[in-house]
């Protein structure tokens, strides 16, 4: 998927990697994509509730290795 910033929140535990895509977010144009890495199995969870009480898209969500997460969200 094409994307116009990425985060990579690998090794960051709860609520590191939220709070990277936060800040990444809010310096992004309505309509671009981030794409973030995580490796923390409770940001998949996370980043749903996030999607959610944000307003931002959550695009895709799914596991690209072992203990691999990756996530794209559209700037709401």
């Amino acid at each position: 998927m094409k994307f116009d910033k990425q985060v990579d929140a690998s090794g960051l535990s709860c609520p590191l990697p939220i709070l990277r895509a936060k800040k990444a977010l809010a310096e992004m144009a309505a309509g671009e994509v981030l794409r973030v890495l995580a490796t923390d199995p409770g940001s998949v969870k996370d980043f749903e509730a996030f999607a959610r009480q944000t307003g931002n898209e959550l695009l895709q969500s799914e596991t690209v290795g072992e203990n691999q997460f990756e996530f794209f969200l559209r700037r709401k």
